[in-house]
């Protein structure tokens, strides 16, 4: 954001500790520009103390393991609908909200030729006045609040294995990630995230979008903001609440003043369906997956039925 001058019943209580998080009042926060007061969100009480005692498994495999997953996950968005509801709202110096608020909710789907595409289903007009959102907010929103170390984007960041910590139900382990190198236009995710030890994939993620722009005049400051996943068709922990919040300081300039905007932010990642399969039937050689025949078609996944992030249901794991 930009100041607005010129220009299996295994997780119950994670599920709960989840449902009460969605039950907050929607906030949300727009990226300005200059200094956050916070570079991370504060944990929820939910979770243990760290311990720092090494794995009974080697780290390198922990990670190799848990990049795969998640670009198996990367992946599997890509069979999926989902819906996006974001509210950012600026807040007075007390925390209460001021009336300024931005919204949104889009239905994220795929064209027949494989593209994301977005439906807006509701955009009142913005009443933000003391902010302006920018492009990167936008993108930030998009593609990277629900950040996904990929086998890939791994070899562009330094991953430490930090310790153990439990997350109400969910043992998991711990690493800090941050870039090795910042290329210029380039977006980067700085932080935590936990691993959960039994299935090796991602649950929490903590942290930034880096860099900010902080030259004067052209400030533009993301949020820190915290993630949290879900376990979908007993398969997959995707993304279901996001949350930012910050004090943002802008510094004067030519014809300007300084300027702190408190600032709150909430994601809901909500109604995933599956509506098609990424499994390919070779036969003869030959690509068939498309073909109607029955005995072709691929079988429906037990326990598929859309899952609400707003009225989380533990399953299996």
């Amino acid at each position: 954001m930009s100041p607005a001058f010129p220009h299996p019943q295994r997780l119950p209580r994670f599920a709960a500790l989840l449902a009460a998080l969605l039950l907050l009042p929607f906030a949300a926060a727009p990226a300005l520009h200059a200094q956050a007061s916070q570079q991370s969100m504060p944990l929820d009480s939910g979770f243990g103390p760290l311990d720092p005692s090494a794995p009974s498994i080697p780290v390198a495999q922990i990670i190799k393991e848990f990049t795969a997953k998640e670009t198996l996950f990367n992946q599997a968005l890509n069979d999926y609908t989902w819906t996006r509801t974001v509210r950012y709202r600026v807040m007075d110096d007390d925390g209460n909200p001021t009336g300024q608020e931005y919204y949104q909710v889009v239905n994220i789907y795929y064209n027949p030729q494989g593209r994301r595409m977005e439906r807006v289903v509701d955009s009142p007009p913005s009443t933000i006045k003391d902010v302006m959102m920018t492009e990167s907010d936008f993108s930030d929103i998009e593609d990277r609040l629900f950040f996904v170390l990929t086998d890939e984007a791994a070899s562009q960041y330094d991953i430490t294995y930090l310790g153990k910590q439990r997350i109400d139900q969910i043992e998991t382990w711990v690493f800090d990630v941050k870039p090795k190198v910042m290329e210029k236009k380039h977006r980067y995710f700085q932080g935590r995230i936990w691993v959960d030890q039994k299935q090796h994939q991602v649950v929490v993620t903590d942290g930034k979008n880096v860099p900010d722009d902080l030259r004067p005049g052209h400030e533009d400051l993301t949020l820190p903001f915290i993630t949290w996943r879900q376990l979908v068709d007993n398969q997959y922990w995707f993304p279901v609440y996001t949350h930012g919040a910050a004090m943002l300081h802008f510094s004067a300039g030519k014809g300007y003043l300084s300027q702190n905007v408190n600032i709150d932010e909430m994601v809901q990642y909500t109604n995933y369906h599956r509506f098609r399969t990424s499994i390919r039937i070779i036969y003869n050689g030959q690509d068939i997956t498309n073909n109607s025949h029955p005995a072709t078609t691929a079988p429906a996944q037990p326990g598929s039925q859309p899952q609400s992030g707003s009225q989380p249901q533990p399953q299996p794991h």
